[in-house]
């Protein structure tokens, strides 16, 4: 790569290159998770889809590491790379709604925030995450968890299209009548296929106002043990309509918090009813009448305000490491383990979260998208979150002890967007896909034999 290449490439773009020693370089590079701290050598902002061409044939030219930002909030760091490539698409954050057809086109820059807002005007939605600062190409690859699965599915579960860009530099589109089996790796595959420049959703009918349960009850004593057997017997005849999280942790010392609560241990209670917001509050009463609240900020409101009420806990440049496993039961043992590990946190802003799964999401097939994890009665998603470099070591060996000391209650199987740094390599993605996975590495063949898109939660193509 000399500079005569970079220069012909900048020549064919409408879009921005950024490289090291431009004033940009640094906050161009820079993604949520503060543990990532990584050199590209140069960074893409891309203008439309043929930049995104341009720079794919540009860094598989040159055998350059290619890394793909949309949000740049993925924990694991996928988003930049050291001497690579960035494709960056900040600038590509275009959304048309069609509320007749009840769909939205959205482009692989736009974050959940952004399709909410765009989608609210109509009293639609697609089913998003749990922060609204989280990007919608990486939470809809790898299958996308959030406050409406029960009810509509995953996110990966409501894409019924996609323009992407191939390995070798091709535009195109994968829906249920072209490219199906492109779009079933998408729903869920990860980012292993292609680049996809533009992202179509089924729309539901929604909001503009929710009942939504943000609750925190005292975790203290025999507390948190008995919040969690009630959220188990809450979630045993939970309807389709209530997508609801359980939460271990301690009251951070945050200014938002009141001072004579900071450290307190607390069961937290989350969760959305997607309804009528009058029914929604009869049928999430129990969450609040559990015990007297430490702290409640649950009520009826804007489901865009619901979207972005977990938005403070997971501020930039906080260092993060999370992992999951995919639990078969949530029995009294499962539980005291959860407990335990809670007690020996490392952290003031660390959780133990534990999504319930059932619904949309449970009833969905292999056949229609690659995700593998609805077997699972519930989602373990221990999260390390901290603020200082020198706090690393402690902090993510706690979340390391926690997880190995709670294999023997799952078949392996985790959630792909809370992996850690993907340490354990393929055995890790292995067991992630399950009896997916030899597709996968089929359709991995198929359209990237040279792993060019290696940046994710990368499967190997078949090499027969």
């Amino acid at each position: 790569m000399n500079e005569h290449n970079i220069r012909a490439f900048q020549h064919q773009l409408e879009g921005q290159v950024i490289r090291p020693g431009d004033a940009e370089y640094d906050a161009a590079r820079a993604i949520w998770n503060g543990m990532i701290d990584r050199h590209p050598a140069l960074i893409v902002r891309c203008a439309n889809v043929q930049d995104v061409v341009h720079a794919v044939n540009f860094a598989r030219e040159n055998n350059l590491p290619l890394a793909l930002r949309g949000g740049g909030h993925n924990v694991a760091g996928h988003a930049v790379c050291d001497d690579g490539l960035v494709i960056d698409f900040s600038n590509m954050k275009n959304i048309e709604v069609d509320p007749a057809a009840r769909t939205a086109k959205a482009q692989g820059g736009a974050t959940w925030g952004d399709l909410d807002a765009a989608t609210q005007v109509y009293a639609l939605a697609a089913p998003g995450g749990v922060v609204s600062k989280t990007g919608i190409a990486g939470l809809t690859l790898g299958g996308g968890y959030g406050w409406l699965r029960n009810k509509y599915g995953l996110s990966c579960d409501n894409l019924i299209g996609a323009e992407v860009v191939t390995a070798d530099g091709e535009i195109i589109h994968a829906s249920e009548d072209e490219n199906f089996d492109l779009l079933w790796g998408l729903r869920g595959g990860g980012g292993n296929f292609g680049v996809v420049t533009t992202f179509e959703y089924q729309l539901h009918p929604l909001g503009p106002e929710v009942m939504f349960v943000f609750v925190l009850h005292d975790g203290s004593g025999e507390n948190m043990k008995k919040g969690l057997q009630f959220y188990r017997e809450f979630s045993a005849n939970a309807l389709d309509e209530v997508s609801t999280i359980a939460v271990c942790g301690n009251v951070p010392p945050d200014p938002g918090f009141p001072t004579e609560l900071h450290g307190h241990p607390y069961v937290l209670f989350g969760g959305l009813y997607a309804g009528s917001a009058e029914e929604g509050k009869k049928v999430l009463q129990p969450l609040l009448d559990f015990g007297k609240p430490l702290l409640d900020f649950s009520g009826v409101k804007p489901y865009v305000e619901a979207q972005q009420s977990w938005d403070a806990d997971y501020p930039d440049g906080h260092r993060y490491y999370w992992k999951s496993l995919n639990l078969s039961s949530f029995s009294d043992e499962v539980i005291d383990r959860i407990v335990k590990h809670a007690r020996l946190m490392k952290s003031g802003h660390s959780t133990i979260d534990i999504w319930q799964i059932g619904g949309a999401v449970s009833r969905g097939s292999a056949e229609a998208s690659a995700f593998n994890g609805r077997q699972a009665a519930f989602l373990l998603s221990p999260e390390a979150n901290w603020e200082h470099a020198g706090d690393d070591d402690m902090n993510i060996a706690w979340l390391r002890e926690m997880i190995a000391d709670m294999q023997e209650f799952s078949d392996g199987s985790i959630y792909l967007n809370f992996p850690g740094f993907q340490e354990e390599g393929d055995a890790l993605i292995q067991k992630a896909f399950g009896a997916q996975y030899e597709r996968l590495a089929a359709l991995k063949r198929k359209y990237d034999p040279t792993n060019l898109f290696s940046l994710n939660q990368n499967i190997k193509p078949d090499s027969r």
